[in-house]
């Protein structure tokens, strides 16, 4: 049986994933600027097999209006178009015979008040994620075995700080993609 600094030990790691999990869904929400990561989860159907867009090609942004993706073999122009079209970002690709370019719209208002509406619900995914790690945590710390009931409080306070933490790191990465978008 482990014992109770192993079991934090897993729950900091474990609340870690979340966090990075948060930071990989915010960074596909568009902010204004052009940013590669956008198009991070479009999958391209190639050959028959389906696989993430810059496995299949090389995206730049030459200003901040604009995407430039140049795929590495011809034949996947058209597919790469299809996804990008085909996903939820609501971007128009312009195929130039070798290279798709995509000039990004100016976010409206409303649009800006959608993206920050997602961020929150990514971020309260990321507080849920928390939350039942620490209830998967004090729930391994109750059954250690050989350790008076002070240890075992002692243990369920260090969690509920090692949570409180986390849960600081959700809502500062929260505030700072809503600024970003806002801004």
């Amino acid at each position: 049986m482990a014992d109770i600094k192993s079991i934090q030990a897993d729950a900091r790691e474990r609340m870690g994933k979340a966090i990075e999990s948060l930071e990989n869904n915010l960074s596909v929400l568009r902010t204004g600027r052009a940013n590669p990561g956008i198009l991070k989860k479009v999958q391209v159907d190639y050959y028959g097999s389906t696989m993430p867009i810059d496995q299949v090609a090389s995206i730049t942004t030459p200003d901040a209006r604009t995407l430039v993706i140049t795929p590495w073999d011809r034949g996947a122009l058209a597919p790469i178009e299809r996804a990008i079209r085909d996903s939820d970002l609501g971007l128009n690709p312009n195929n130039k015979g070798d290279t798709i370019f995509i000039s990004l719209p100016m976010l409206t208002e409303e649009r800006r008040r959608d993206l920050v509406k997602n961020a929150k619900n990514y971020s309260e995914d990321a507080r849920v994620a928390i939350r039942n790690i620490r209830k998967q945590t004090l729930d391994e710390v109750k059954k250690v075995e050989g350790i008076g009931d002070d240890e075992i409080k002692r243990g369920e306070a260090d969690v509920q700080k090692i949570t409180d933490e986390y849960v600081a790191r959700v809502d500062s990465t929260f505030q700072k993609k809503e600024q970003e978008i806002l801004g």
